[in-house]
């Protein structure tokens, strides 16, 4: 392995014939280049996915209620009802694996009337009411002032927190707006917050900053909703999943509401983690399909790369047969061929590894010039193990390339070999 005289001999024996060593190493380089390319744009389109859940808590189920599709203990099918104050208690009380259970209810739209006023100006926004927990359940943060507080859920607080878009159409570019105050539906809020949305789809964006949160309780206190809840976050712990608690959750809101078990169609829920489960399943199917085609295409440069060393051994039969009178064991024979295939599959190899990092380091850059929002594809990269699989695959490769010739080396019979011209 570290004899001079052997490595000069390789290096000799690869640029006896330059122009068919290129090619031949060019289905390696190429196979290889490939895989890497392949994987870094799977990591990037995983990346640009996976920002689009940046700020969500993704162990969390969404869950409000609709009409009975079935009759149960006497009542009618068609049956409207709601959630109540009474079962977030309760939710609380009968899992402790929910870390959050944050009861929410909503008002208008961005695209309904008018339903905010500060001086002369008015604007349509979608009016929430929540628990201070929600702030670390979606994508938001907070960027001036505060959230909702505890304080504020008990006390029954006028106080408002509000998002970009609601300011840039309520107030003067310089105002300070902490401490001002706005009406909304006819009822005067204080403003002690202002949040950004990070959501990063074109649809969802710029509705996402004309939101107005206030508290739960106050919310309904003010709107007259009573003890009612529109909808619930549920979030699960990290050591317990939101998918497998939720089919006992909504037996147990059934069991409180008089639904009929077998009744699907009455609480209305959306599974987050297991959308989001599905996606991470779809981009382990990706990364799968990226090694096996970078491996066949791979693979087409071995079998040439093996094609050109069985020429090669042909034509060195003579040498060969000189080794192998002189004493030349099978072993060296074999060592000698197997040590150019795989020194010239790692050097293809290599080359290859490099020039598809620099290609990926390129889209970095221009990704980088491009603006976020919306990018479906981010930070396309190739890591550590990728280079350390490319490697331990690039030495199988060139044991496999070699095995056959280095096989048919050392079965030629010394006096036969000293025959051929």
């Amino acid at each position: 392995m570290f004899d001079r005289d052997r490595w000069i001999e390789i290096l000799e024996a690869l640029t006896a014939n330059t122009f068919r060593t290129v090619l031949t190493a060019f289905g390696v380089f190429w196979g290889i280049f490939i895989l890497v390319i392949l994987l870094a744009a799977g990591k990037g389109l995983e990346n640009g996915v996976k920002k689009g859940f940046d700020g969500i808590a993704t162990n969390t189920m969404f869950m409000w209620s609709q009409t009975t599709s079935k009759p149960y203990k006497g009542l009618p099918k068609t049956r409207q009802y709601n959630f109540k104050n009474n079962d977030v208690i309760a939710l609380k009380e009968n899992f402790p694996d929910l870390l959050y259970v944050s009861p929410r209810n909503q008002l208008g739209g961005h695209n309904g009337a008018s339903n905010a006023i500060r001086g002369t100006k008015t604007g349509s926004y979608t009016i929430f009411g929540d628990y201070p927990e929600l702030v670390k359940q979606e994508q938001m943060e907070i960027v001036n002032g505060r959230f909702v507080n505890q304080q504020d859920i008990l006390l029954k607080r006028k106080v408002a927190i509000i998002g970009r878009g609601v300011i840039s159409e309520l107030y003067d570019r310089t105002e300070d707006v902490i401490g001002t105050y706005i009406k909304v539906n006819g009822v005067n809020f204080m403003v002690v917050g202002v949040y950004n949305s990070k959501s990063r789809n074109n649809g969802d964006a710029e509705s996402a900053q004309k939101n107005i949160f206030i508290p739960f309780s106050t919310f309904q206190q003010a709107f007259n909703y009573g003890d009612t809840v529109g909808w619930m976050a549920l979030t699960a712990n990290d050591n317990a999943s939101i998918t497998e608690l939720k089919p006992q959750i909504l037996e147990f809101i059934k069991s409180r509401h008089s639904i009929h078990p077998e009744d699907d169609r009455a609480i209305g829920n959306f599974d987050l983690y297991q959308e989001f489960s599905k996606v991470q399943g779809l981009f382990m199917i990706l990364k799968f399909i990226a090694y096996f085609v970078g491996t066949l295409v791979l693979l087409s440069g071995v079998i040439g790369i093996s094609n050109i060393m069985l020429i090669v051994v042909k034509e060195r039969t003579k040498e060969i047969g000189i080794r192998r009178a002189l004493g030349a064991t099978p072993a060296a024979i074999r060592s000698q061929i197997l040590l150019e295939a795989i020194f010239l599959t790692i050097i293809a190899g290599m080359f290859g590894i490099a020039m598809a990092t620099g290609v990926v380091a390129v889209i970095n850059m221009v990704l980088d010039s491009m603006p976020s929002e919306g990018m479906m594809f981010a930070d396309p990269s190739v890591d550590l193990t990728v280079v350390f699989i490319a490697l331990f695959i690039l030495v199988g490769s060139g044991l496999l390339a070699g095995y056959i010739p280095a096989q048919t080396a050392i079965n030629i019979k010394p006096v036969d070999a000293l025959r051929t011209e």
